[in-house]
């Protein structure tokens, strides 16, 4: 049985139907209840939903075999995991963001709001810039409006958000899009069953392209 983290929302969705079409169905998960785990022991798979902040905690201390994580957590985590496939959904990508008539003064500590310390944190660091990092959960956008940061660092889809709060972006730091991952041991011993599934997904993908 391989178990498989699905993030809950939209993404989570779409991953499972591609899972669905490349042969993993398990009709019990389109079913109305309050149920967390659902398996299809004929194809060998069980799904369990969990927060797309979880995921790749659940796959790299082994209650999941495999799971489909952004790159955002990836990064931000830096979790002991393989990534195996880019599925190539929920793409968007991580940016600088700030009023549009902020101008960077090197002279002072840049002060910078995200939800993503360590992105923003290792952006920096390579540009020798001397930051302070204000941790952040929701609204992110407040933040430069209300003179709380300089910048923020966070996930920028259209940017309409940004624009209607007078923000725009400045750099784009990271594309980002859904990965499937997997937890190294069981890459090791299920490495057959893992393999079999990225192959026929793979395949799943290709058809779409």
């Amino acid at each position: 049985m391989i178990n498989i983290a699905l993030p809950k929302g939209r993404l989570g969705e779409k991953a499972y139907a591609i899972f669905e079409e490349a042969g993993y169905e398990c009709p019990a998960i389109h079913e109305e209840s309050r149920k967390l785990i659902f398996e299809n022991a004929e194809v060998g798979v069980r799904y369990f939903w969990v927060k797309p902040s979880d995921v790749v905690i659940y796959v790299e201390r082994g209650a999941a075999d495999i799971g489909i994580a952004g790159k955002d957590i990836i990064l931000e985590y830096s979790p002991d995991i393989y990534e195996l496939l880019d599925l190539g959904m929920g793409k968007c990508r991580m940016a600088v963001a700030a009023k549009k008539d902020f101008c960077d003064r090197r002279d002072r500590t840049l002060r910078v709001a995200t939800k993503f310390p360590n992105i923003a944190r290792d952006y920096y660091n390579k540009q020798s810039r001397e930051i302070e990092i204000i941790k952040l959960n929701g609204s992110i956008e407040l933040a430069p409006i209300l003179d709380l940061s300089d910048v923020i660092v966070d996930i920028v889809e259209t940017g309409k958000t940004l624009y209607e709060n007078e923000l725009e972006p400045k750099q784009d730091i990271v594309q980002i899009s859904a990965r499937l991952v997997s937890n190294k041991v069981s890459y090791k011993f299920k490495n057959e069953e893992i393999v079999a599934i990225c192959e026929k997904i793979e395949k799943v993908l290709a058809s779409k392209k």
